[in-house]
């Protein structure tokens, strides 16, 4: 397994740069993944990070956009807004999470 370190903390990657071990997340590293993709979080994009993490803490599995917007309410159009271009991919990977199945 291959290490990171980003904003102090060491974590275990995959050859896309997702974390391997969810455990090791905290939202300072979250932020600090954000910024690497060029995103600034805001609250509402804390609310659906923190969305992806509880669901994924319940199911075992990354949400898919689809589940995301009936689940916690936020629109496609908004996940699009807040995560362009990719949503899904970068949500999980600010998350912490494994991408979700059906991602490229």
């Amino acid at each position: 397994m291959t290490t990171a370190t980003l904003a102090g903390h060491e974590f275990h990657v995959n050859e896309e740069g997702f974390l391997t071990v969810p455990a090791e997340w905290t939202e300072e590293l979250g932020a600090a993944l954000a910024a690497r993709i060029g995103i600034e979080m805001t609250e509402a994009h804390w609310e659906v990070i923190r969305f992806l993490r509880d669901d994924f803490a319940q199911t075992g599995e990354t949400a898919t956009l689809r589940r995301v917007q009936s689940r916690s309410g936020v629109p496609v159009k908004e996940l699009f807004a807040l995560f362009p271009q990719k949503p899904a991919k970068k949500m999980a990977y600010i998350a912490g999470l494994p991408k979700p199945h059906g991602c490229v």
